[in-house]
């Protein structure tokens, strides 16, 4: 059996999946704005199917950059993969897929997310992905041990 993965948009007929997969991979309890803001992002918002399994999720915003106000970037805050479908490539796609719409748009200067600093597979993931340790910033997690977040960051090349 041929195996797949793809990439879906989300709809106010999804949500409550993008909802009970933030509830399952995140320690952070999101509100009903952040969900309903999603719908406004387009193409920085997706699901991940594998063979039409919902299996994991990135959601994304977009920010002003403040070492140049005519740009834009790309903020990553929240992706994840459900435990079994781990390793298969999916979060690259979900990855590769947001790096593809910055470069695509021609005002963003840069993709950058926040990661615990004790989580080494996110920080490896990431680094696979060539993103690059710019900062870490202590107390950055309120309700969540450790505190302290690594930035992570990946400047685009148009």
């Amino acid at each position: 059996m041929t195996q797949r993965s793809e990439l879906g948009d989300l709809t106010p007929n999804n949500l409550g999946q993008v909802k009970i997969l933030h509830k399952k991979l995140f320690p952070v309890h999101y509100s009903d704005k952040f969900f309903n803001d999603l719908l406004e992002v387009g193409e920085f918002a997706k699901l991940v199917y594998y063979n039409d399994v919902c299996t994991g999720t990135v959601c994304c915003r977009k920010e002003v950059d403040e070492n140049n106000p005519q740009l834009s970037k790309v903020y990553i805050m929240t992706l994840g993969v459900l435990e079994p479908y781990r390793h298969l490539g999916l979060g690259t796609l979900m990855v590769q897929h947001i790096l593809q719409q910055a470069q695509l748009s021609k005002d963003i200067s840069s993709v950058y997310l926040h990661v615990q600093t004790s989580n080494d597979a996110a920080i490896s993931f990431y680094k696979k992905n060539q993103f690059d340790l710019i900062a870490t910033e202590k107390d950055y997690y309120k309700h969540v041990e450790p505190r302290n977040a690594h930035v992570l960051s990946k400047t685009i090349k148009h």
